[in-house]
């Protein structure tokens, strides 16, 4: 499965740049034969303008199904759509959508733990579930960047069945250490891809950074950004992960009776 991660510039509060820069984004990763495009978190609006917010937002996800689903048509390409600010029944969430190769959304997620720190709890509001999906035969799941400080979902979502971790953020540049050393932990505990798409630039007083990576199961690197906008592709061959499996079997060794 080549899997290619849409490390984007997004600009605070303007939507319509972003959409059009992200079917730019999508158009050269699906012509360069990727499986699976991935955008980061919130790229419809960037993290996130606090002014006007509502008016900003996706509606019920109306946007990012007209568009991203008629790409994934005309490419034949899955596509990771991050998660983008949206309304639905008068409230704000921070949802991901998931298409397959067809153009029908599969899948959608509202980000469950919101961060604080930044007063996101403040104007979003808290999903209450969580999200797999299947691509190209391939059971795979989605977080959305504060989720990553939280290993009990993702081994919740392995203990679905998932192979590939999808992990969508805006993670700033000061924390970038924290960003790398999680996404390789939850791989290499959970023997599972993990594919980090994170955004880049600066939004008000923020910098982002960059370093989307895709980790295979046994914590090493496959692809890594730098700082600024681009896109990383890797090819994921699963023979690795079902290999790690069967000598290092920590699924199996589980003290279910303990804890």
């Amino acid at each position: 499965m080549k899997i290619s991660c849409l490390q984007m510039d997004m600009k605070l509060g303007k939507p319509q740049e972003n959409f059009k820069k992200a079917e730019v984004l999508i158009e050269h990763a699906a012509k360069d034969g990727a499986d699976v495009v991935v955008l980061p978190e919130t790229w419809n609006t960037g993290f996130f303008p606090k002014e006007n917010l509502k008016e900003l937002c996706c509606n019920d996800g109306k946007e990012v199904k007209e568009v991203i689903s008629s790409l994934a048509d005309k490419y034949k390409v899955n596509i990771v759509a991050g998660s983008v600010s949206n309304l639905k029944d008068g409230k704000v969430y921070n949802t991901a959508y998931v298409f397959e190769r067809n153009g029908r959304c599969v899948a959608s997620y509202d980000k469950t733990h919101l961060f604080t720190p930044m007063g996101e709890d403040e104007f979003f509001n808290y999903g209450d579930g969580f999200c797999t999906f299947t691509l190209d035969g391939v059971k795979c799941g989605i977080i959305i960047c504060y989720d990553l400080r939280f290993p009990e979902l993702t081994r919740k979502l392995v203990l679905e069945g998932i192979e590939v971790l999808f992990v969508v953020s805006q993670w700033p540049k000061e924390r970038i250490f924290h960003l790398k050393s999680l996404i390789t932990a939850r791989a290499i505990e959970n023997q599972i891809f993990v594919v980090c798409c994170n955004s880049c630039g600066t939004a008000g007083t923020t910098v982002y950074g960059g370093n989307s990576a895709i980790i295979d199961p046994l914590g090493e690197t496959l692809a890594l950004a730098g700082e600024t906008e681009q896109i990383i592709t890797a090819n994921c061959s699963f023979k690795v992960l079902d290999d790690i499996r069967k000598r290092i079997p920590v699924l199996k060794n589980r003290r279910t009776d303990l804890y």
